[in-house]
């Protein structure tokens, strides 16, 4: 039964695939004639792969069994993509037995149906991929290591597994502006050179006994294979010069991982081929391919089967020449070469086509498992997504992988925005991050168990519209991170009486006694720096307030100011203040002080904002409650979201707004009475009527205590404007009366000194005596 169906697909297949054209035949006899001559100058080398035959039994050339195939998927744009896809699509089938070439080598076409390969199977459809794609791309076949002949990384690190990277230091009160420009420099530490050299030393110790290590791993895993150097494998050569490729590189085709030439992973290479012709290595490959050259055109090194065939450079230097001439106006002039002896056959296998459902479902089953060094990375494909999971990485701690550390999962359409979440077993920390869009614009979330409480960091985006961006929660502090605020404030720590419990059944009623609060704020250039406060401190029991401003210009010591609330301050029923509440220090002796005045109104604003830095705090706290259960219900209810799942939810929103239109149609239609018309619109609107009502009310309620709260104020200080206003007024009204008086005798000085001058004159002139000292 088998058999009749492995002949009914066989009849199926094109007639390339079953049968050989007189090119092939021809390719086929000088083939035979190579590898007899290749046998009889080489007797102890192994014989060559040229022509094994197809799936459906017929003997095909290894270059024709390569198709170039361009691809529209922007994924297999380059080397990188097509490799990947490659190594995940695949599932190896191990050469049998490991020390000789395949004897079938089947079509990309046929291993991309059955997603089952050997590694001359991988390499056939990578390197048709690259030549498709414009690489100078060559199936190898050689000899490797045997971890990867039978794809076992279980001794290389993952991928994925980043050097440690320092963890997020919490912030404490010590952490202050250490670069402030203004700061004390400290004293240049002095170290001891004897005390470095040892240091030195040690870590050389360190690092050599690291590599000594690695060596006998490495020394044990080749003792421990009897068949090194005789295994053989297929991998894929790059030459440089074609897309901007720099460097040889081989590229192993189960992995998708690309080495250097001189690796020492590869151990010899038998021949290497491409669409083009077949080349065979006349080098010696004792120390590996570590000193082999890849000039393909150097008959010394490389033995084509194909004299005279074109190659790949050949081919871009003549349509380069053309070119050329073309533009020089010769075309005309160009002589045709000499005709090769034969070209290559074109290739017997159909167009590779790969689906997007191949992209996005690569993984046979569904799912890969790779086994790392103390690592399991397993990859999911769309269908086999539960949760959303794209990629899971587990993390041992022994090199058995018996005993978890770390798991790490990244997501993809979940309708909680989730991307990546990480579980520490060893530390009990939870870390989850999230992509843009979530409410209260959170982006990260970590979560770590103490031995008393909990302690809770989150990040937000700048979308917010208090400017929060970090938010520590700990025990008995909680630390708030600010960027870009109005007021300057960047930073602000509270300290409580006694430890927040943020999951326990009591918490959303609990009440959190505040102990100190410290805001910081940053330096604002239109005030000058000794009115600008730089640090505000809210001593709760103490019913103390201090402030601390801006260091001036060469200036080592702030000014300070702290004020003791008055008795009866919470109900703003606030003592006049005496001398005794209020301390303050100013750098400056010259500035003006305070007044009465504006001390009493500095400290009815800072009991204000107290109050409002106060009620603002335990919002906070509420909030990182509510984020958190939140997060365990989001965690149970979890959804799935795609493009599908958005187009039906738009076309059901749709469908729902136009059934509320038909049924407000029904009830605006003119047959119907207006008393029918009410009583039908009634149940649809007395219940969000009555919300809204319900919100407008507690905005009045709340708007109305905020104005009489106002109102007392302003009586208060109308009071005190207007004794002072009556006396400025009486004191203006003596100087104007005093100014009169004085405009008024000076008239009258003027003209009564006018009248005497008249009358001396005249009393000169009627003196005899004088008369003639008058006329002169």
């Amino acid at each position: 039964m088998e058999m009749e169906e492995v002949a009914a697909s066989e009849k199926l297949l094109p007639k390339s695939y079953r049968s050989n054209s007189p090119e092939e035949i021809r390719l086929l006899a000088i083939a035979e004639n190579f590898q007899r001559q290749y046998s009889h100058l080489c007797p102890d080398r192994k014989p060559l792969l040229l022509c094994p035959v197809n799936e459906c039994g017929v003997k095909k050339f290894v270059s024709t069994s390569l198709r170039p195939t361009p691809t529209i998927h922007c994924e297999l744009f380059d080397w990188q993509g097509c490799a990947s896809f490659v190594a995940d699509f695949l599932s190896l089938v191990p050469l049998d037995p490991p020390v000789e070439p395949p004897k079938v080598l089947s079509s990309p076409t046929s291993v991309l149906q059955s997603q089952r390969a050997t590694c001359f199977e991988y390499a056939t459809l990578l390197c048709s991929l690259l030549l498709g794609e414009d690489y100078d791309a060559y199936c190898v076949s050689g000899y490797a290591v045997k971890e990867m002949c039978l794809l076992d990384q279980s001794m290389q690190q993952c991928p994925l597994l980043d050097p440690e990277v320092k963890a997020v230091q919490d912030v404490t009160p010590e952490q202050k502006d250490q670069d402030d420009k203004y700061s004390v420099k400290l004293q240049l530490q002095l170290k001891s050179r004897f005390l470095a050299e040892q240091e030195k030393k040690k870590q050389k110790a360190k690092a050599a006994l690291l590599v000594k290590q690695k060596q006998q791993e490495e020394k044990d895993r080749q003792l421990a294979d009897p068949l090194r150097g005789l295994r053989v494998h297929c991998w894929v050569l790059v030459l440089s010069g074609c897309r901007d490729v720099q460097e040889n590189v081989f590229i192993d085709p189960l992995t998708g991982i690309s080495y250097p030439t001189n690796s020492d992973n590869f151990l010899g290479i038998e021949s290497v081929w491409n669409n083009l012709n077949y080349f065979v290595n006349m080098q010696d490959c004792s120390n590996g391919c570590a000193d082999m050259m890849f000039d393909l055109d150097d008959l010394k090194t490389w033995e084509p089967v194909l004299f005279g065939a074109s190659s790949k450079k050949q081919l871009i230097q003549e349509v380069l020449k053309r070119k050329e001439a073309k533009m020089m106006g010769k075309g005309n002039l160009v002589q045709e070469g000499v005709p090769n002896v034969l070209e290559m056959p074109r290739s017997w296998v159909s167009y590779i086509a790969i689906s997007t459902e191949a992209l996005k479902n690569r993984w046979p089953g569904g799912k890969k498992v790779i086994r790392y060094k103390q690592a399991q990375l397993e990859r999911f494909a769309t269908s086999k997504r539960l949760y959303g999971v794209v990629t899971r990485l587990t993390k041992y701690k022994d090199r058995g992988c018996t005993e978890v550390a770390t798991v790490k999962e990244w997501y993809q359409d979940r309708s909680d925005f989730l991307e990546e979440k990480e579980v520490d077993n060893i530390n009990k920390i939870t870390t989850e991050r999230f992509r843009h869009g979530r409410k209260r614009h959170l982006l990260f979330l970590r979560v770590k168990s103490l031995t008393v409480g909990t302690e809770v960091e989150m990040h937000f985006s700048g979308a917010r519209v208090d400017d929060l961006v970090r938010r520590v929660l700990l025990p008995k502090e909680l630390i708030e991170l600010f960027e870009g605020r109005s007021d300057f404030l960047h930073y602000r720590h509270v300290y409580f009486k006694k430890h927040i419990q943020l999951l326990s059944e009591n918490s959303h009623t609990e009440e959190v006694p505040i102990l100190k609060v410290v805001e910081r704020f940053h330096r604002n250039g239109s005030k000058p720096a000794n009115e600008d406060v730089a640090e505000r401190v809210f001593l709760i029991p103490e019913k103390l307030i201090e402030l601390t401003y801006h260091l001036t210009e060469d200036r080592l010591i702030p000014s300070k100011i702290s004020f003791i609330k008055p008795l009866g301050s919470e109900k703003r029923n606030a003592q006049e203040i005496s001398l005794d509440m209020i301390s303050t220090f100013q750098v400056d002796l010259s500035a003006k002080p305070f007044t009465a005045v504006t001390l009493h109104k500095m400290l009815v604003e800072l009991m204000e904002v107290e109050e409002k830095v106060t009620h603002h705090i335990m919002r906070s706290v509420k909030e990182m409650r509510d984020v958190v259960t939140l997060r365990e219900k989001e965690t149970k209810e979890m959804k799935l979201w795609s493009r599908a799942a958005a187009l039906v939810h738009s076309r059901k929103q749709k469908k729902e707004n136009a059934e509320l239109k038909n049924i407000l149609q029904k009830y605006l239609s003119e047959e119907i009475d207006q008393d029918v018309k009410k009583e039908g619109l009634n149940p649809y609107f007395d219940i969000e009527t009555e919300e809204k009502i319900k919100i407008i009310q507690e905005q009045y309620m709340k708007d109305t205590a905020e104005v009489e709260k106002t109102q007392e104020w302003l009586k208060m200080k109308l009071d005190e404007l207007r004794k002072h206003r009556e006396r400025d007024q009486q004191h203006c009204d003596e100087i104007r009366s005093q100014i009169k008086a004085a405009l008024q005798q000076l008239h009258m000085d003027m003209r009564s000194g006018e009248e005497t001058h008249k009358d001396v004159q005249e009393d000169l002139c009627q003196e005899l005596k004088l008369s003639s000292l008058m006329d002169s």
